[in-house]
């Protein structure tokens, strides 16, 4: 084997390999470089081959399976410097479109209120884009009236399967409205059972507070006052003999008595004594 025939390689290891030293044909593929180095280095962990990496200078290899003699250039003929490094492990992934998200609110937290400028003809944009609400909402004005008579319709169809009222014009289309609902005919509640028992129970509510408010009353009447209990605690021979004086004092005196003179001494030699 010439020299021409072999390739040498000055591989820069990572501690505590500082640089190691490596002779193999040119036709070599770079996949078998680390399991040769393990032959001549022991000391190598084999099993750490699918984490360890070979590189040039100005890269990553990119194929593993082209030979030795691919890396040589023209001022280099038969060594070749290698770096042997560690892979680098990938994270979770997602920094790039957290980055975007945080940038899309950003962007959006930005004010675009832009009502109070003016346009070319000197309208104000909040003026413009009022008008233009009012057009869209006078454009859609039959289409809610149309879907406020279906409901209606509805309603009513509802109603009358609960009353068992039959309509006459049956065989009228599903869209179209009925004469009587567009002109708002009522129909006449005919259940008078009902009706009695709701006047019955307004008359019975009525009477009851009416006699609850006259017992109420009455219990304020007769209810006694505490000057009445007084009068009523006094002693009744004192109270009796308070209204005989009184009485007394009261009668009149007869007119004969007061009227009459005075009577005078008779002597009693006129009597006979």
């Amino acid at each position: 084997m010439t020299m021409a025939d072999t390739t040498t390689l000055l591989i820069d290891a990572f501690s505590p390999f500082n640089s190691l030293t490596l002779t193999l044909p040119s036709q070599t593929p770079l996949s078998d470089v680390y399991d040769r180095l393990c032959e001549r280095y022991p000391s190598l962990p084999p099993h750490l081959a699918s984490t360890l990496a070979l590189s040039t200078h100005s890269g990553v290899i990119a194929d593993y399976e082209q030979p030795l003699s691919s890396l040589l250039t023209e001022d280099e003929d038969t060594l070749i410097t290698l770096r042997l490094g560690p892979r680098l492990l990938g994270g979770k992934g997602g920094f790039g479109s957290q980055l975007r998200a945080a940038g899309g609110r950003m962007s959006s937290q930005k004010t675009s209120n832009n009502d109070s400028c003016r346009d070319l003809n000197g309208r104000r944009l909040s003026t413009i884009k009022e008008a233009k609400k009012l057009a869209e909402y006078l454009e859609s004005e039959p289409e809610r009236l149309a879907a406020k008579a279906q409901t209606q319709r509805a309603k009513l169809e509802a109603l009358e399967k609960r009353l068992g009222i039959e309509h006459k014009d049956s065989a009228r289309k599903p869209g179209e409205v009925s004469v009587e609902v567009a002109s708002g005919k009522k129909h006449r509640f005919e259940d008078t059972e009902y009706l009695e028992q709701s006047r019955e129970l307004v008359d019975s509510v009525k009477s009851a507070v009416s006699v609850g408010l006259l017992k109420k009353r009455k219990k304020v009447k007769t209810s006694p006052s505490p000057d009445a209990d007084k009068g009523k605690g006094a002693p009744e021979g004192k109270g009796k003999r308070k209204e005989v004086v009184e009485e007394k004092n009261s009668e009149p005196v007869p007119a004969a008595v007061v009227d009459a003179p005075p009577t005078s001494a008779i002597p009693l030699d006129a009597v006979g004594a």
